[in-house]
């Protein structure tokens, strides 16, 4: 009940710049103390201010979270997403697999046969090795601890040299305002080579993601073909995304 009411007052801050004690008990019907105690476990996690008269959310990724952190978060949202971009993918066709864990959704919901599979993710590429029916590329390169994927000039050189059907994308942060961002430069880079691949370019990323920024611009949302994300995605975000002239919205 702890972990959904929090959701629930960070959905809200969504929609509000900033928004009072007595606001949040009302909504989620728990008294004035308990959303008191709530805004502390929030504001130690960094994921809101508390200010004077009220509580902002706060829409800066600062630090990269862990695969490990990540796998357990939304994950209901992430496999409906991966479902629904894995069917995109057509047989014989050549794909590239951001490192993400809503790309490892796609990865385990692949059903199209003879692909070629391009990835920096090392989950991804382990985990499509070990079955049969696609053609794995793993970039090489250093390795990011946090996200077990490669970074570096050798993963971004490697990629230059392919020509895909279909580019995969993921991302920590996403907002009409600022684009795709993240948290780290070399995180960026490799994403910043990926949107320049001539390629279908497809985003997958859950909602809880959209109106955060991160420190490092990636690029607009305009130059995605198409924005994969899930139906909690709130009606303004919805009509934002809507308007982006030629990218397709699918909410799952």
């Amino acid at each position: 009940m702890k972990n959904r009411r929090h959701q629930q007052i960070l959905d809200y801050l969504k929609l509000h710049n900033l928004v009072t004690v007595e606001e949040l008990a009302g909504i989620t019907g728990v008294s004035d103390a308990t959303i008191r105690r709530d805004l502390i476990d929030l504001d130690r996690s960094g994921s809101v201010y508390r200010v004077h008269g009220g509580v902002s959310l706060n829409r800066f990724v600062q630090q990269q979270p862990s695969t490990s952190q990540k796998a357990g978060q939304h994950h209901a949202e992430k496999s409906r997403i991966g479902m629904k971009a894995a069917s995109l993918v057509k047989s014989g066709s050549s794909i590239v697999l951001d490192a993400g864990t809503t790309t490892i959704e796609l990865a385990k919901n692949l059903k199209a046969e003879d692909i070629t599979v391009i990835t920096p993710d090392l989950h991804i590429g382990l985990f499509l090795t070990s079955i049969s029916g696609s053609h794995v590329i793993i970039t090489g390169g250093p390795a990011d601890n946090k996200s077990q994927s490669c970074v570096g000039a050798a993963c971004i050189e490697q990629l230059r040299s392919f020509c895909p059907n279909t580019v995969f994308i993921a991302c920590n942060s996403f907002s009409l305002e600022n684009g795709v961002t993240a948290p780290t430069y070399e995180k960026s880079l490799v994403k910043k080579a990926l949107t320049e691949m001539h390629a279908r370019l497809v985003l997958t990323a859950d909602s809880s993601k959209y109106g955060l920024s991160s420190l490092y611009k990636v690029c607009p949302l305009d130059i995605f073909d198409v924005i994969i994300t899930d139906k909690n995605l709130d009606a303004q975000a919805v009509k934002e995304l809507s308007a982006l002239e030629h990218t397709e919205l699918i909410l799952v």
